[in-house]
């Protein structure tokens, strides 16, 4: 039976290490902010932006919400990214995703100072993890990251398998796993032996967006497991994994919920943190 990694608990640690250094950082009269911006209401986007504010109030960073109608311009929605990047008063900028179809979200993401972009999605920092020389991380990637290091899984040497190529999580958790020194394979919906593939991974990361995509048949004997994926079935949140039939092959595991989920909103708490540094200097 797979060792569950508890991303929860790990969460709870990583926010209360950040809580530490905000309350420095206040004592020197810096009071680090985060704005997010939501446009629209979509109940999938509400619950994210709530609970990114109920962990701003567990690390003591102050919060500014911006909630847009699902109709607003883009050229008003720039307006806004603008004046936030000016604000000494926000250290951290984040435009929850995804945004309404008359406005380019390419746009809205060059559109965020690379300093303030919490959520490293800028291209100015993809090419930064890209050469290895980055500010930030982006929150998701870096919480699967945390999630293997605490299991004590080492990355070194490994061979490393990412399915999913997106933007957000796919693609930079292959560059990350790399700068790790993993052997890294990225899979996706072209990808030939897909199943194969997968069985050979020491290391698996499931950011495909399909309930259940991957079975116990796709996994080797002791491999560690993150689930990335966040899907709905029979009303119930799942993963990505066929938990309970993954979790007697698996040497580690993920859970979902209370896996991945609750660390992509850590890493953001630690990114603002990271952003109100440069403010110190």
């Amino acid at each position: 039976m797979a060792v569950l990694i508890d991303g929860k608990a790990l969460a709870a640690k990583v926010k209360a290490e950040v809580r530490l250094e905000v309350d420095a950082l206040r004592a020197q009269g810096v009071e680090p902010g985060l704005a997010v911006v939501i446009v629209g209401d979509d109940p999938a986007s509400r619950i994210y932006v709530n609970a990114k504010k109920k962990a701003c109030e567990a690390c003591n960073i102050r919060s500014f919400e911006y909630a847009l109608p699902a109709g607003t311009a883009e050229g008003d929605l720039l307006a806004l990214v603008a004046k936030l990047n000016a604000d000494p008063q926000v250290s951290g900028i984040l435009v929850q995703l995804p945004l309404p179809p008359q406005i380019d979200e390419g746009k809205v993401i060059a559109a965020v100072a690379p300093e303030k972009d919490v959520d490293a999605f800028h291209p100015v920092n993809v090419g930064r993890i890209m050469v290895g020389n980055y500010g930030f991380l982006p929150c998701t990637p870096a919480g699967c990251l945390e999630l293997i290091d605490s299991a004590g899984v080492e990355i070194a040497g490994k061979r490393c398998v990412v399915i999913g190529r997106s933007n957000i999580v796919g693609k930079p958790m292959a560059m990350l796993l790399l700068h790790r020194h993993g052997t890294v394979t990225v899979c996706h919906s072209r990808t030939q032996n897909l199943a194969e593939i997968a069985r050979g991974a020491d290391i698996l990361v499931a950011a495909v967006g399909k309930a259940r995509f991957v079975t116990a048949e796709m996994v080797k004997e002791g491999a560690a497991v993150i689930d990335v994926g966040m899907n709905r079935e029979d009303g119930k949140l799942c993963g990505d994994v066929d938990f309970e039939a993954v979790a007697l092959k698996a040497g580690y595991i993920t859970p979902v919920p209370g896996g991945v989920g609750p660390m992509t909103i850590a890493m953001l708490m630690k990114n603002t943190l990271r952003a109100a540094k440069g403010c110190v200097r």
